[in-house]
């Protein structure tokens, strides 16, 4: 075996030098470190020496080994450092910079925080309330009887229901349990906004939802009356969708209230397309009874409307789905 060792570190350092890019660094290390590359060759020559000349030329090797193998990481990083030079050596700092998009609320926030700013000027204080409910607080302290419809299993999201009228938990149908637990927890007088999500087994379609949004209203009070609830809701009305609009209390019945009506409000200009959105009435006695207050002694009102339902009226939206489907190219729009 007669190589000259110093002449292969001299080629090596040639083709070292004229190695100007990453892939002719690699093209470089496939020729003297690959399977079939000039390192690998001289190991296999080694079979053919004599025993006593075999550990001289194995050293020899393996410094040459790791002297290519330096060279190459060298010049792997002052590739690096040269690269990462001339992108600084390009950017131009006259150039205006890139803006980040600020992000906005989601529209039915907007919808939610502008109808409680309104009921905040007009007195209201804003509460909240669990969506895990007994079934006790959303039905029976409502007056809402054991065999009414909105209590079968059909209707409701049961999480576990005991049989007995007021066992059970559920995920609560309407916002209205709000009141029972803010009259539990205050003596009137009071005033209470009460948003939240609400559950229903519905079929998801372009009105209906299994989960939507809710704002309950409660005002209690001595000698409250109906035209009380009227002037209240009227000045919402306007506030919220102008003083132009036109809307009417129309009678209706609900367990909790007494007497009770749903609220229309002419959408259509020069038209009278009624469109209902809000339902209210005078607190049912038996639900004063059902939270300890003295009978006779107060009287209030309440009322609850669909946030979902605001929004595509104010908005002119007509599938209550685009809300929940993140599809910025909607929600960019608000």
């Amino acid at each position: 075996m007669n190589l000259n060792f110093e002449q292969l570190k001299i080629q090596f350092q040639q083709d070292l030098d004229l190695s100007n890019d990453a892939q002719s660094v690699e093209d470089l290390r496939i020729k003297y470190l690959g399977r079939k590359g000039l390192v690998q060759s001289l190991y296999s020559q080694l079979a053919s020496l004599p025993n006593d000349q075999k550990p001289i030329f194995g050293k020899v090797i393996n410094e040459f080994r790791q002297i290519v193998n330096q060279g190459l990481d060298d010049k792997k990083s002052s590739l690096g450092d040269s690269d990462a030079a001339s992108k600084q050596q390009l950017m131009d700092l006259t150039l205006p910079g890139y803006r980040h998009e600020n992000g906005h609320k989601h529209l039915l926030t907007q919808t939610i925080e502008e109808i409680c700013d309104i009921f905040k000027q007009l007195g209201f204080v804003i509460e909240d309330g669990p969506e895990i409910e007994s079934e006790f607080n959303n039905f029976a302290a409502l007056n809402i009887p054991a065999d009414h419809p909105s209590r079968d299993g059909f209707d409701t999201f049961y999480l576990d229901r005991k049989g007995a009228e007021h066992d059970g938990t559920l995920l609560r149908s309407h916002t209205s349990p709000g009141q029972i637990r803010i009259m539990q927890k205050y003596a009137p007088p009071l005033a209470v906004i009460i948003p939240g999500k609400v559950y229903r087994p519905d079929a998801v379609d372009a009105s209906h939802s299994f989960m939507f949004h809710q704002i309950e209203g409660l005002l209690v009070d001595e000698e409250v009356r109906f035209s009380d609830l009227k002037g209240l809701l009227t000045t919402f009305c306007k506030r919220l969708f102008g003083n132009e609009i036109d809307m009417r209390f129309r009678p209706h019945f609900f367990p909790f209230t007494e007497p009770s009506a749903e609220v229309d409000i002419s959408w259509s200009k020069g038209k009278r397309n009624w469109l209902e959105i809000m339902g209210c009435g005078m607190v049912h006695p038996n639900v004063f009874s059902a939270v300890g207050y003295k009978r006779g002694a107060y009287s209030g009102l309440a009322f609850g409307l669909g946030v979902e339902r605001i929004a595509m009226l104010k908005y002119g939206i007509n599938d209550i789905r685009v809300f929940y489907e993140n599809d910025l190219r909607f929600l960019k729009q608000f």
